[in-house]
């Protein structure tokens, strides 16, 4: 499968505030909101604007970037929606105007970026549009394989009588790729979702930003600052400048 900037917008803009709630938004908020003080923030796709609406009503001076326009749509039809400044476009690349002093990227979003050279341009990016002392926060899962067999894994997700939501991932453990197909039966009429993910363990985001020229300065193991411990299965990572 090949993903563009835009095709993760194309396939779930219809239907992502309904399927893709983390139920994290609260906390998340409040914890960049708590990082951010007073400075700028640049989300990198900030999508329907889950996270940049409830940000921007706390008084913050939020912009966004975002791949698909079909995303941007939803989030201009939101009460606030339309007074955030949004650019379209690739997120590796940055492609905003001046300096941030907090730049962020959640809910495992960047994965999304298929190849280890796309993660460590979006770094790299991040670093020329970091403000002296900004920071860049990322949220991603960590790894789990525990329930894949020959690297490949099938899951139900919901079924009843009339419909039946199940997921297929195929593991490539030399690409770091998973590659899922969801699919969803409904009255008898099957639907497909599709997804390419390129994970990283947390020690490999660590050595990507120190090869742009940042530094870790806090991880979590939650929204709210709970340790990083083995048992994690995501984190919340800080990256800063040198001191």
């Amino acid at each position: 499968m090949e993903f563009a900037p835009d095709t993760f917008g194309t396939l779930y803009a219809d239907e992502y505030d309904a399927r893709h709630n983390p139920g994290t938004t609260d906390e998340s908020v409040a914890l960049i909101s708590a990082l951010a003080g007073n400075g700028r923030i640049l989300e990198l796709a900030i999508g329907t604007g889950r996270m940049a609406l409830p940000l921007a009503a706390r008084g913050h001076d939020i912009a966004g970037v975002e791949g698909s326009p079909a995303m941007v749509a939803k989030l201009r039809a939101k009460p606030g929606g339309a007074g955030i400044p949004v650019v379209i476009g690739d997120m590796a690349d940055v492609p905003v105007e001046g300096r941030f002093n907090h730049i962020f990227l959640v809910f495992n979003t960047l994965f999304n970026l298929t190849t280890q050279a796309a993660q460590i341009r979006l770094f790299a990016n991040v670093r020329e549009h970091l403000a002296p002392g900004g920071s860049f926060l990322v949220e991603t899962f960590v790894p789990d394989f525990s329930g894949f067999h020959e690297n490949q894994r099938m899951k139900v997700r919901t079924m009843d009588m009339q419909s039946l939501r199940f997921e297929a991932v195929l593991h490539d453990p030399v690409a770091q790729t998973l590659t899922h197909q969801r699919v969803r039966v409904e009255d008898g009429v099957a639907a497909l979702s599709p997804l390419v993910l390129r994970y990283a363990y947390p020690a490999e985001l660590d050595l990507i930003a120190r090869l742009v020229g940042l530094n870790l300065t806090d991880r979590w193991g939650d929204w709210q600052r709970g340790p990083f411990t083995a048992t994690s299965r995501m984190h919340v990572s800080v990256y800063g400048f040198p001191t």
